[in-house]
């Protein structure tokens, strides 16, 4: 546990001295709540406009910081040859990964406050009533993403791409999944990709947890496909994921 502690304290250090990857895992989502709050208002699909635009980029930020900062993480520092330099040293591989992990998950977490103060005190919105479950789905919805990061993090073998690939999935998978604007008026094979889609699931998730007061277990389905894609993320990396870079 103090070796976990000591890297998490060290992993949090890092991250925000990084201001460009500050700005990219931390400040995006509330840009794009900012934007979209001053575009709609009133009410969507019978709900407080910001209240559906919080659900929305919530659910956006857990597969922001958990899978996309994740994985271009770990592939820049893969091919830089820092994780080689770690996998020396006597602290163990899967110390430093939980790590890792755990510090995206501290600052999915700031960032979900984050954006919670500003949708209420900018924006109007009301604010969860059923926290517990809330944070439940948070932190359910942030650690699949951190396994499908891990996965996407073994498959990528460049880092000269890995952020144009991993974008090409995560902003695709948002605007389907609803993180934006709503999905109802789609086209129906739109809707048909979404229904597969961890992100959709997730916000729909977040949506009854924050907008209807439901308890996470009232939707198991929802909870299954994202629990299911995270564990498939996982076992990718515990297959794939290397610690030294790739040859090109």
């Amino acid at each position: 546990m103090k070796l976990l502690h000591h890297q998490l304290v060290g992993e949090q250090r890092i991250f925000w001295r990084n201001r460009e990857g500050a700005f990219f895992v931390f400040l995006f989502p509330i840009v794009f709540l900012l934007l979209l709050g001053s575009v709609y208002d009133g009410t969507i699909d019978g709900y407080v406009a910001s209240d559906l635009l919080l659900v929305g980029l919530i659910g956006y930020g857990a597969a922001n910081t958990g899978f996309a900062g994740l994985a271009i993480m770990l592939v820049l520092r893969r091919e830089s040859g820092l994780l080689k330099r770690i996998r020396s040293t006597p602290l163990p591989g899967a110390t430093y990964l939980l790590a890792v992990m755990l510090s995206m998950l501290v600052v999915f977490l700031l960032d979900a406050v984050a954006m919670f103060a500003v949708g209420i005190s900018v924006f109007g919105a009301d604010g969860p009533d059923n926290l517990v479950s809330l944070v439940a789905v948070m932190l359910l919805g942030v650690a699949a993403f951190a396994g499908m990061g891990l996965g996407a993090a073994a498959l990528i073998r460049s880092s000269d791409g890995a952020s144009a690939v991993v974008n090409l999935i995560l902003l695709p998978m948002a605007f389907i999944s609803g993180s934006f604007v709503p999905t109802q008026e789609y086209p129906e094979w739109l809707q048909t990709i979404g229904d597969v889609l961890p992100l959709k699931h997730l916000i729909d998730l977040l949506r009854g947890v924050y907008l209807d007061g439901m308890p996470i277990w009232d939707a198991p389905g929802s909870v299954a496909v994202v629990a299911a894609w995270g564990v498939a993320g996982a076992l990718v990396a515990a297959r794939r994921f290397g610690w030294e870079p790739r040859e090109r």
